[in-house]
């Protein structure tokens, strides 16, 4: 018989839901696809949209599976750079920094700035770019 694993708890956000839901915002944003189309095309309002991405509920294979053909994205999209461990702590550093990443990545002054930046074609305006910022975040610490 399978046993319930320690940490599950129905108060308790799962790491690994927490990350298939920014997977999916950031392939909902990129599509540029609303929460309400969304929604739509798979059936739930859209604030249960924001809950998935959130994490705060878990997305059945199902749903996921309808996800995944409303966003044009194969479901492993959404499991794609799981940190170690499905989605606990690590002590690695490289982990942490990778979720950081992620977490950054998918917020909207993270998709605001990737987008941004990436419309800046000149490699030389860019490196200066890139130097103007990480004067600022050294300024900060």
């Amino acid at each position: 018989m399978l046993s319930r694993h320690p940490n599950a708890t129905p108060e308790k956000i799962n790491p690994v839901d927490v990350h298939v839901g920014r997977r999916l915002r950031a392939r909902r944003l990129e599509m540029k696809i609303s929460q309400e189309k969304l929604a739509g095309a798979i059936g739930v309002t859209y604030q249960q949209v924001q809950k998935y991405e959130k994490g705060i509920n878990r997305v059945g294979a199902s749903r996921l599976q309808l996800i995944a053909v409303a966003l044009q994205a194969p479901v492993s999209h959404f499991f794609d750079e799981m940190p170690d461990d499905a989605g606990e702590i690590s002590a690695d550093p490289k982990v942490r920094l990778h979720a950081g990443i992620i977490k950054f990545a998918t917020s909207d002054e993270g998709i605001e700035l990737i987008r941004t930046f990436t419309r800046i074609e000149d490699a030389t305006v860019r490196k200066r770019a890139l130097g103007v910022l990480k004067a600022l975040g050294e300024g900060m610490g």
